[in-house]
């Protein structure tokens, strides 16, 4: 990965944390590269991370991979002027654009180009987010591990075994930390008419939250037996806990992951 130039085409929030992930791993700065339409934005990360800066046509020219982080919306005319700069093989395009399927991309950017698709998530901007990849057939073992690389640069990766497993992914993952962030709004607002000044309850739920998934992550058993192993019997936590269980919280769960599920599918669509 040190190696390879790297151009992105689009610099916002997703591109920004992948730009300076990939700087903070060891990359040279002088291998990557970003164009946006924003030149605030560009000149922000020339200055603090020491990347080139150009038009599309500058970056595009001399990349060995080009990630496009641009608005679906403008992907197809973003891919309509890259098709005419790209050389008919070698370049690896990666895609963090939602709902544009690979079909879409090849049709744009022509059929034999080397293409992975993937679906990030915001707590990448704190280097601790979650991505899902899947790459058509023209893209080499050697691309593959360079994209993720690349992504890994700002949390972990996984590859998919089908292209319509990344609607799952955005339901899970991609649309994931809004979940979280919904529970620990509802739990700050319960402890708050519990008597807790706002200020300590947010605090102690943001805490809490952090340590919970800290545990998880550091964990060799799975989060049915880290709940198992807090649950007292007949104490608090069991309280809470059956009180979830009469009120189907894991029905509710799995009905809002299918509804984004299903909307994911809509969209790309």
């Amino acid at each position: 990965m040190n190696n390879s130039r790297i151009a992105f085409i689009g610099a916002g929030n997703m591109a920004n944390s992948l730009i300076r992930g990939l700087v903070a791993k060891g990359v040279p700065a002088g291998n990557i590269s970003a164009c946006d339409i924003d030149s605030v934005k560009l000149a922000e990360l020339q200055s603090e991370c020491g990347i080139c800066t150009g038009s599309m046509e500058e970056v595009a020219n001399s990349a060995d991979v080009l990630l496009l982080a641009v608005k679906p919306q403008v992907m197809a005319q973003v891919c309509a002027t890259l098709r005419s700069l790209l050389p008919a093989t070698g370049t690896l395009i990666i895609s963090i654009a939602a709902g544009i399927p690979l079909k879409s991309m090849e049709q744009w950017l022509g059929p034999q180009q080397a293409l992975v698709r993937c679906m990030p998530n915001t707590p990448a901007l704190v280097l601790e987010g979650a991505t899902g990849l899947f790459a058509n057939a023209n893209t080499s073992s050697a691309q593959r591990d360079l994209a993720e690389a690349i992504l890994s640069a700002v949390g972990i990766s996984r590859w998919l075994a089908t292209e319509n497993d990344i609607n799952a992914v955005t339901a899970l993952s991609g649309s994931g930390p809004a979940y979280y962030f919904l529970l620990m709004e509802a739990m700050e607002q319960a402890a708050v008419k519990l008597g807790l000044e706002p200020e300590m309850a947010r605090a102690l739920t943001i805490q809490t939250a952090l340590g919970a998934a800290k545990l998880a992550a550091s964990s060799d058993v799975a989060p049915d037996e880290l709940r198992r192993r807090v649950t007292s019997p007949n104490g608090t936590t069991q309280a809470a806990l059956e009180q979830f269980e009469r009120e189907d919280f894991r029905g509710l769960v799995e009905r809002a992951v299918t509804a984004a599920q299903k909307r994911s599918v809509e969209l790309a669509g």
